[in-house]
């Protein structure tokens, strides 16, 4: 579930190990860049943590975040 707070959606994935966690990555990867909203994410072994922002509109929730975290979720 993402959380809005802090001007930013925020959500944490838990994977079976590394590998999974870097797997859901790329696949995240792909879709920030075709849709061209970055996000700042973190990652330590099987814990993905994402922050979305557009820092263009202020550093507010936007839109184009709603949509980038509709998209990262139909990966999972």
């Amino acid at each position: 579930m993402w959380h809005e707070s802090d001007n930013k959606l925020t959500r944490q994935f838990t994977f079976a190990d590394f590998s999974e966690a870097f797997a859901f990555m790329t696949r995240v990867a792909l879709l920030a860049e075709k849709m061209d909203h970055h996000p700042f994410w973190t990652n330590v072994y099987n814990k993905v943590t994402i922050e979305l922002t557009t820092h263009d509109a202020g550093n507010t929730v936007t839109e184009k975040d709603r949509a980038l975290a509709a998209a990262i979720d139909g990966v999972l």
